[in-house]
């Protein structure tokens, strides 16, 4: 049960919403913008709305894969990995010949249903990051670097501090480009279209 559940959050967390979104408008994703699939390129590729839905569509990709693993009265070690799997069909996206998006929405989604302490405190801190920088990425990478740190002070079990890690270093490993460009000088913000 726990691997087809696996399997199920992996093909939920493939769902592309805004390579989906942005085709009700015209627009190809991946050749347009970053070329990411997520709420960033969607926001200035397609528009504010747009953005918004793919935002929330990625969001209950996570939360989706976390509740109905619950509501399977499974462990805390398989719920973890269900929603991990959920984030890494987001960034693996089996629809998108494996190339995905970053998986912050996804991330959240999961950590909010997942770790709702965590969830909560990763989101402020991207929104506070936000405010400042006015950079996804950075907001994304600033927020997320607190993860393992927030589960060990608000919600600690040596499981969940392991999986903290792991969306951590997943959220990491999908920006490396976005770092690259940001230690380059040409990273766009939120505002460029």
């Amino acid at each position: 049960m726990t691997v087809l559940c696996m399997i199920g959050a992996f093909l939920l967390g493939s769902i592309p919403f805004g390579t989906i979104i942005a085709k009700t408008k015209g627009i190809d994703l991946r050749k347009t913008g970053s070329g990411n699939i997520g709420a960033t390129n969607v926001l200035r590729s397609v528009g504010k709305w747009a953005a918004v839905f793919t935002l929330v569509g990625d969001m209950l990709k996570g939360v989706l894969a976390v509740v109905i693993a619950r509501e399977l009265s499974m462990g805390e070690t398989a719920v973890g990995l269900i929603g991990i799997c959920s984030i890494l069909g987001h960034d693996f996206s089996v629809f998108s010949r494996f190339k995905g998006g970053k998986g912050v929405a996804t991330s959240f989604g999961v950590l909010l249903v997942y770790s709702p302490a965590v969830g909560a405190a990763t989101a402020a801190i991207w929104l506070i990051a936000l405010a400042i920088w006015r950079y996804s990425s950075v907001s994304a990478l600033i927020a997320f670097f607190f993860v393992p740190l927030n589960m060990y002070l608000f919600d600690y079990t040596e499981r969940k501090l392991i999986y903290g890690i792991i969306i951590m270093l997943l959220i990491v490993i999908k920006h490396k480009d976005n770092i690259e460009r940001l230690l380059k000088g040409t990273e766009a913000s939120v505002r460029k279209k």
